[in-house]
């Protein structure tokens, strides 16, 4: 028998309500474990055993969920196009702290209605995915390459350093990737520098032609008025 939309929708919207917050700690602890698998070196195998464990628990609670919700939408392929985050979360983990940015602007809510202008919430998205893309890119990167002979990236500083300059699109070569995974977490790096920085400028840019405006027609209005 099939199920009308509005409760497909409504059921869907019950388990996305429910499912928030084990996915935001799912979120912070898969971040907190990787860049302890990464940066914790000389610490005992036990307790790498222990960071790749959750790390790996936290992805299958992530495919659970995409797996319910895809099958509660009933959209079947259309859900992979409306839900493209979700699925790139599921299939890199790499972007699995950005659920944590989802969460942000869901707390931003208030009766419905946003609590922040629409120009503040998307600087304010943009900056913490940057911060969180970039944390979690300079992970990768670093652990891509500290093994490579001819690395460039020779410290979790200079991967932290490289992330920056490549997120900003500045891009000043002193070092660079040099493993074929590392330079391919670089150039979804530039990509997402590209959209976040395009993202800010406009919207930034936005705002001041709306105060401009208002001033404006506060200037042309005859006293009294």
């Amino acid at each position: 028998m099939d199920v009308p939309d509005s409760a497909r929708t409504a059921r869907l919207d019950r388990w996305e309500q429910r499912m928030e917050v084990p996915l935001f700690v799912a979120s912070l602890l898969f971040l907190g474990c990787y860049a302890f698998h990464v940066l914790a070196d000389g610490t005992r195998p036990f307790w790498h055993d222990l960071t790749l464990a959750v790390t790996l628990a936290t992805w299958v609670l992530f495919a659970a969920d995409y797996a319910v919700r895809l099958v509660l939408s009933g959209q079947r392929l259309r859900f992979l196009r409306t839900h493209w985050l979700d699925t790139a979360v599921v299939v890199l983990p790499l972007l699995r702290p950005l659920r944590m940015v989802k969460v942000y602007t869901a707390l931003q809510k208030r009766r419905g209605e946003p609590r922040l202008s629409l120009h503040v919430r998307v600087m304010t998205y943009a900056g913490l995915t940057a911060g969180l893309l970039g944390f979690a890119g300079a992970l990768t990167v670093w652990q891509s390459e500290r093994s490579a002979p001819d690395a460039t990236i020779r410290s979790f500083g200079d991967a932290v350093w490289w992330t920056c300059a490549t997120l900003t699109t500045v891009g000043f070569g002193d070092v660079t990737p040099v493993t074929p995974w590392g330079r391919t977490v670089a150039v979804a790096m530039m990509a997402c520098g590209l959209a976040l920085l395009g993202a800010v400028t406009g919207s930034f840019s936005s705002w001041l032609l709306q105060v401009f405006d208002r001033e404006d027609e506060e200037t042309e209005r005859p006293p009294g008025s």
